[in-house]
């Protein structure tokens, strides 16, 4: 069993920066690739970005990449996720997930996390 706690989630005006993490509890952590997903009022659910278990491949949806960047400190059971020059179509709640395998980036996955909150204002 996984569990997933995102944080780091707020309010910023449009070209700031904000930093997400996922803090995951189970000691297979760190054999399991993880997403970030975000689902804003009216849209479908977008993927953001995917890191393979190992931290060596990534993958990026178009609309952040160049701004957005997903990390991962399997000793402290965390994945990250920096924006950078955030715009207000940024504004959603971002998900964590989990998944042996990197079906993660099409939305498969074992385990999510609650959500945290992003507001871009412009």
């Amino acid at each position: 069993q996984v569990q997933l706690v995102e944080s780091g989630g707020g309010l910023v005006q449009a070209g700031g920066s904000l930093r997400l993490s996922c803090a995951a509890s189970g000691r297979i952590f760190s054999s399991y690739a993880m997403g970030w997903f975000r689902l804003a009022p009216g849209k479908e659910r977008e993927f953001v970005a995917a890191i393979s278990w190992s931290g060596g491949s990534t993958y990026y949806g178009d609309s952040v990449k160049g701004r957005f960047t997903i990390s991962r400190d399997n000793a402290k059971n965390t994945i990250y996720l920096q924006m950078n020059s955030l715009k207000p179509e940024d504004t959603a709640v971002y998900y964590c997930a989990a998944d042996p395998t990197t079906a993660v980036c099409v939305g498969v996955a074992d385990y999510w996390g609650q959500g945290t909150q992003v507001t871009v204002s412009s």
